[in-house]
């Protein structure tokens, strides 16, 4: 069985990547953390909870940071909507968060199941840092880390050069890929070569579910500003790849492993993820960077997440 933490802050492809944690047969999520990031705390956290009660997950929620480490960023309410779900109208959740903070909750957790669990950030790295500043030994307590975040070739769309969860809390991204050698990294640019076509939208949005209406009720506001901003009609799946990875790490057909870093101080680069290409700084590889992944099981994955 593998047991996953998810850290996130949904956001419409993080309730896609929460959809498909929760279809496959040979996962168990032990929790979720939220954090501030395509929209608030409060809504992240809220939006977590009303994905949770379509899955119908006995899952608990914890909720984070509000803010990044250092700087206030804007949101990206323009992509996912006011409420985060593609304003897609869902009525609140009744479900009740826990007391406990994101922090004090993934520290807790890797120190209850040393070495068992599979952490993956599908937000901005706030949480996390913070959770490695409070225990330094949280590396080795986790079996393994995934990210979604950083444009490894600086092809950003947060900005030119960053990806979103990069850009908005870089310090905490300085933070994580120094304290945790080994993580997995899938970055805009893969997320880009992996999108859904429209004839895929199309197949998902044509299932009979109640996984399905979710998944057309939050999911059309993203394809239109897709189509609108990119001119094309495709939809990328950042998070959701992220999650595939996590659950079937055979899924990866090409990786690389090499250093890297991000950019905090300049005024057009803050945000950028760097990397060592061709190992000129001396530093020691950090980073599994997934390039390229199995786009038919891919698939398999995404039908199963919404059927």
């Amino acid at each position: 069985m593998n047991r996953l933490v998810i850290d996130t802050d949904p956001g419409i492809d993080d309730a896609h990547a929460i959809m498909m944690a929760f279809a496959h047969p040979e996962a168990q999520i032990e929790a979720i953390t939220t954090v501030t990031g395509n929209v608030s705390l409060e809504r992240t956290t809220a939006n977590a909870c009303t994905i949770l009660d379509v899955l119908e997950g006995d899952v608990p929620v914890y909720a984070g940071c509000s803010r990044a480490l250092v700087a206030h960023t804007p949101d990206a309410s323009h992509v996912h909507g006011q409420d985060g779900l593609g304003d897609s109208g869902y009525p609140p959740s009744k479900r009740k968060v826990a007391g406990e903070h994101a922090v004090n909750a993934l520290v807790r957790l890797a120190n209850e199941a040393p070495g068992e669990l599979t952490l993956v950030a599908l937000g901005p790295l706030t949480n996390l840092a913070l959770a490695t500043r409070l225990d330094p030994t949280l590396p080795t307590k986790y079996g393994r880390l995934v990210v979604m975040g950083g444009a490894i070739r600086g092809t950003g769309i947060a900005t030119p050069v960053a990806e979103f969860n990069a850009y908005t809390d870089p310090e905490a991204v300085a933070i994580v890929f120094e304290a945790w050698p080994g993580l997995t990294l899938i970055s805009w640019e893969t997320t880009t070569a992996h999108v859904l076509t429209a004839e895929q939208v199309e197949t998902l949005m044509a299932m009979e579910s109640p996984r399905a209406e979710f998944f057309r009720r939050i999911t059309q506001r993203k394809i239109e500003f897709i189509h609108q901003s990119m001119g094309r009609q495709v939809l990328p799946a950042a998070d959701v790849l992220a999650v595939a990875v996590a659950l079937e790490p055979d899924i990866v057909l090409r990786a690389a492993t090499h250093y890297v870093q991000v950019e905090l101080a300049g005024h057009h680069t803050r945000g950028q993820t760097v990397v060592d290409w061709n190992d000129q700084t001396g530093q020691e590889p950090n980073a599994h960077l997934v390039l390229e992944v199995d786009t038919e099981r891919f698939w398999d994955l995404m039908q199963a997440a919404v059927r």
